[in-house]
């Protein structure tokens, strides 16, 4: 670790910043001594009935009734009910601006773009609820999309979500049998689907895919198809089909009467990532998830009603969710579907630029792919009003943070944040009123009483353990569908550690009460009983020019567990002994001699899921001659074929 900071805040920027207010207002609510974020924290965790209620009335929470009782049941993990008296609809806290000001802006790679108003926001999302609501749609119904990340996937999951409809995605880059595996567990009564869209300056036509989607889902009624890309595909005639203008022309905008639904009324079905069997349908309420994200918005990225806020995703990643969620502070949603790399490598720093995006998201792998394509943004973009940049997906390596500083810009808050689609919120991100330490995410989640135990359960600190949280928070899933009591809920969660939240992360706390991911916990490595994330090794290996991205199982041998490390090279080189050699030095040199692989293999792919990780499960199952449960889980299964038979790990 460096001995100082990359970056600190200046004075002016501490006392304009939202969570600057925040603390000063709790401390004169509450009558207690909050001088900085250490205290705020202990506070937000000691004393969860006042700060989930100063939270609530900050933001503010718009709601026809917020109730008296904080929290039903608070010491059941699960079982903890939060503002169960409480009545409000997520989509009303998202649609409170109605003014000429922009909503969003969306561009679809070089082909499309498009500029809503909130004024033009309501009026749209008014119309299609009144179509949906003629469509039969009623509370506690399922509506999915299937659709990029565009203005009319934001209008149908708020007028879904203004009926009290439940809300699902899976983005266009899915098959129909990863899609079925999701929609089909849950049956939805409408679905909206995209004709086609463009990837890396291609046209993919999805008239086929959709057709076969409708057929398999008996439970639909209504089909809506989305002109985005075109197809050839897409019969008028198609039973239960109607494209999108005429399913709402017959509906007029006005007033949207919102339901008033209690506060764990169902808003959003996840997925997890079905990489070892059939996805896990993830229940999420409306007010857990609006109360999340409104405190990781306003207070740990800063976010105010003038922001424009980008996070590079798709509809089948939670960080559309989270994106979603910023109108409700007001901001306006920049959206962008396609490759962040067509026309060229600088596409969306040029849409930073053109657009003056003020906090701009993506995952720490494009944030590598961009360093090793030797970007640098600060010296080609005029960045002046960018303050903020976010990464999640996987652990930012330390190199990345030295990479942000050095080539996008200076005087940025740097935060890597770091939670899932299981809580669709995070357990560790930014604070934009304290310091960025290289390779740690600033602070734990305020409100969350995030600890690290050791394999028997203890607390510790300045060594690597799992994450838990050892109290209840209000975006713990519901439930998960179709799970009669709680069965495979509990044991995702909670059979580890009885009554605590184990999040299956492998982290450290630092001294600066910091975070530092090594990976998840079901992928570390255990040569000769020693615990190794796979992070550490990826932290060094991927710094190397010669190394695109790099991947590492434990191979059951000789009775034991030995490290294979699989890496993707840059075009042109060979994994020679010299490359060899050159890797396995960089990783004694810079973690310890356990980390060191018995083997590495050059491979021409490594598969990742349709969200961008790299799934080491799927990998080390292959190696092992085990089946892997759920391809259509991945966005290039064809790359498993790649670790079948390799000679190279038989020796």
């Amino acid at each position: 670790m460096t001995s100082a900071p990359l970056w600190r805040p200046s004075a002016e920027r501490i006392a304009a910043a939202n969570l600057t207010a925040f603390r000063t207002a709790a401390a004169a609510a509450w009558g207690c001594d909050l001088p900085d974020y250490a205290a705020l924290y202990e506070w937000s965790i000691a004393a969860p009935e006042q700060f989930w209620p100063m939270v609530w009335s900050f933001a503010p929470v718009i709601a026809a009734h917020q109730g008296a009782v904080v929290i039903e049941h608070p010491n059941l993990m699960p079982g903890a009910r939060f503002f169960p008296e409480a009545r409000l609809n997520y989509a009303e806290n998202l649609l409170r601006r109605r003014d000429d000001a922009t909503a969003i802006v969306f561009r679809g790679e070089d082909r499309l773009s498009a500029r809503l108003s909130h004024a033009e926001l309501y009026d749209r999302v008014a119309q299609l609820a009144r179509a949906l609501a003629a469509a039969g749609v009623v509370a506690g119904d399922r509506v999915v999309g299937f659709l990029p990340n565009m203005p009319e996937t934001i209008i149908a999951m708020l007028a879904a979500a203004s009926l009290g409809a439940i809300w699902s995605s899976c983005s266009p880059d899915f098959g129909v049998r990863g899609v079925l595996d999701r929609f089909g567990q849950i049956d939805p009564k409408v679905l909206f689907a995209v004709d086609g869209y463009y990837y890396n300056g291609k046209h993919i036509d999805l008239g086929e895919r959709v057709l076969a989607i409708i057929a398999a889902l008996p439970s639909l009624e209504r089909a809506v198809v989305v002109p985005y890309a075109g197809s050839a595909l897409m019969p008028a005639d198609l039973p239960k089909a109607a494209a999108w203008a005429a399913f709402v022309a017959p509906h007029r905008p006005g007033p949207i009467t919102f339901a008033e639904l209690p506060f764990n009324h169902p808003l959003f079905i996840m997925y997890s990532s079905g990489t070892t069997g059939a996805p896990k349908c993830i229940v999420h309420g409306a007010g857990g998830t609006l109360l999340q994200h409104l405190k990781e918005h306003q207070l740990h990225s800063d976010v105010k009603p003038d922001d424009r806020l980008f996070y590079f995703t798709t509809c089948g990643w939670m960080m559309w969710n989270w994106l979603a969620s910023g109108l409700a502070s007001g901001a306006t949603l920049m959206l962008y579907d396609g490759s962040p790399f067509h026309p060229s490598p600088r596409a969306l720093f040029d849409y930073a630029e053109a657009e003056e995006i003020t906090i701009f998201g993506a995952s720490a792998k494009y944030l590598d792919a961009i360093a090793k394509a030797d970007l640098t943004p600060r010296a080609t973009h005029d960045l002046r009003r960018l303050r903020t940049i976010l990464s999640t997906g996987s652990p930012l390596s330390p190199a990345s943070f030295d990479y942000v500083y050095a080539s996008i810009k200076r005087d940025v808050c740097l935060s890597s944040i770091s939670g899932g689609t299981d809580i669709i919120g995070c357990f560790a991100l930014g604070n934009p009123t304290g310091p960025v330490w290289r390779g740690e995410l600033q602070s734990r989640a305020l409100g969350l009483r995030v600890e690290v135990f050791d394999e028997a359960g203890r607390s510790i600190r300045g060594r690597q353990g799992e994450l838990v949280c050892t109290a209840p928070f209000p975006s713990m899933p519901l439930r998960f569908w179709n799970d009669p009591g709680d069965r495979r809920y509990r044991a995702a969660y909670f059979e580890r550690f009885p009554n605590v939240w184990c999040h299956g992360d492998y982290v450290e706390l630092t001294e600066h009460d910091g975070m530092i991911i090594y990976g998840r916990s079901d992928a570390v490595l255990n040569p000769g009983g020693v615990r190794i994330g796979t992070a550490e090794i990826y932290r060094q290996v991927e710094t190397l020019e010669e190394v695109l991205e790099a991947l590492a199982i434990g191979q059951e041998w000789d009775g034991d567990q030995r490290v294979v490390l699989f890496v993707r090279l840059r075009a042109g080189r060979v994994l020679d002994e010299a490359l060899r050699d050159k890797i396995c030095r960089r990783i004694r040199d810079n973690t310890s001699p356990r980390h060191v692989p018995a083997r590495i293999v050059a491979v021409a792919d490594i598969p990742r899921t349709v969200s961008g990780k790299i799934t080491e499960l799927a990998v080390r199952d292959v190696v092992h001659g085990r089946p892997v449960r759920n391809r259509s889980a991945l966005a290039n299964p064809e790359a498993l074929d790649l670790f079948v038979d390799l000679g190279e790990l038989r020796t």
